[in-house]
């Protein structure tokens, strides 16, 4: 990576990374749960609340026409990003969770039955199955889990002998955010689609890590969020294909969602992406997530990617130094996580202890409890890396874990 990679400069452009945490310099390993933002994010909000702020859409003033411009310029930056085959394609949302209760919530309640069956991985987020237990409580529709083997990857003969039910709807992530897992996103779409079935991928994982080209993919669903992406919390886009799209019915009502609104006739909505984004937006949000986006495309992508497979690679080797130590999510296709347990302690003492060392990781069961269940395990401790994390950062998470480790035994 060495002249091509220029971490140091990269760094420099994150102002949070200057801090020190109870006395320590701050070594964040969470970009998993949430990334941290560069400075031209920061700035991208600052200048519009600053200089520009206002609804969107309906007004024909100047500043209105500015923030209007600027929204939806964003959302041709995430189509264009994404590979989205229009702009009508892409809706915002609060974020991941956000875009898959949109889908159960419209698509969903509109088209499942209580004979219908729905299937999910073991790897599944919890925001890509409880919305759907919820609906199956109130339909019925059977929910059929595709199995992994231990070391974190699907079981394609388990995933065939489901598609064998007739899914109605095939779930799954496309990284896993406990594991690390990478799935073939492209090929798992397919075998369902030849099942029949619709598919929606949860991209929150995979959207920092890697050029995603949902035509290339061709699934009906693809939802991401912002904070994840080096962008704003509260704010993340739905894809769906347009001809699903027009045939849902709205999720939210209120302002420019309708076409027209009468207490004489039946009300009408409006045309995607506009028919589920009820309300004012989180304007500043979406802006600053292009620039987010912008962002990434500067440093690359596949840049980033190659770094973060280095740092992971050098993570599990030293971390596996360590007596006792085991590593949860060894697939040979992995993002840049490592989960782990070290024997005779617990995650929640170890990240504790950690943290009063400078060094933010994430504990528990990272909103993947079935999985924890699965390996029968309370939790782990999670590191997860961006692009602005270094070989030194992973030097000083072994350093600080073994001298937490002796103060717990």
């Amino acid at each position: 990576m060495d002249g091509k990679y220029d971490v140091a400069a990269i760094r420099r452009e994150f102002p949070i990374l200057e801090r020190k945490v109870n006395g320590f310099p701050l070594v964040y390993l969470d970009s998993a749960a949430s990334a941290q933002k560069p400075r031209t994010v920061i700035e991208t909000q600052r200048e519009y609340l600053s200089h520009f702020h206002s609804n969107i859409h309906r007004g024909v003033h100047t500043l209105a026409t500015q923030a209007t411009e600027a929204f939806e310029g964003a959302r041709e930056t995430i189509k264009g990003h994404f590979n989205a085959a229009e702009n009508a394609e892409v809706i915002f949302t609060a974020g991941a969770t956000d875009g898959i209760n949109l889908v159960a919530g419209t698509w969903g309640r509109a088209n499942l039955t209580a004979s219908s069956t729905v299937l999910m991985t073991r790897l599944e987020h919890h925001s890509n199955i409880v919305p759907w237990q919820i609906l199956a409580s109130e339909i019925g529709f059977k929910i059929e889990i595709i199995e992994i083997f231990p070391e974190g990857s699907i079981d394609l003969e388990d995933y065939n002998a489901k598609l064998a039910l007739a899914p109605s709807l095939v779930c799954f992530s496309h990284v896993s955010n406990t594991l690390g897992t990478i799935n073939d996103a492209k090929r798992l779409t397919s075998l369902a689609h030849d099942a029949g079935a619709i598919v929606m991928v949860d991209g929150a994982q995979a959207a920092p890590h890697m050029n995603v080209d949902l035509q290339d993919i061709n699934c009906d669903f693809y939802v991401a969020s912002g904070h994840k992406m080096y962008g704003p919390t509260g704010i993340g886009f739905l894809y769906g294909k347009r001809a699903l799209l027009d045939a849902m019915p709205p999720w939210r009502g209120g302002g420019e969602m309708i076409s027209s609104v009468s207490f004489d006739v039946p009300t009408t909505f409006n045309v995607p992406p506009y028919k589920f984004e009820a309300g004012t937006p989180h304007i500043s949000g979406a802006i600053a997530l292009a620039a987010a986006i912008k962002w990434m495309e500067s440093v690359g992508l596949d840049n980033i990617a190659a770094h973060e497979l280095a740092l992971t690679k050098y993570a599990h080797e030293k971390l596996l130094q360590i007596e006792g130590l085991r590593i949860y999510g060894t697939a040979d296709n992995k993002a840049g996580v490592v989960s782990f347990l070290v024997e005779g302690t617990h995650p929640s003492d170890l990240g504790t202890l950690l943290d009063q060392l400078g060094v933010a990781v994430r504990t528990g069961h990272h909103c993947t409890e079935p999985l924890m269940d699965w390996y029968k395990i309370p939790g782990t401790v999670r590191a997860s890396f961006g692009a602005y994390n270094t070989f030194e950062e992973i030097d000083a998470l072994v350093a600080a874990l073994e001298r937490a480790i002796k103060m717990l035994k």
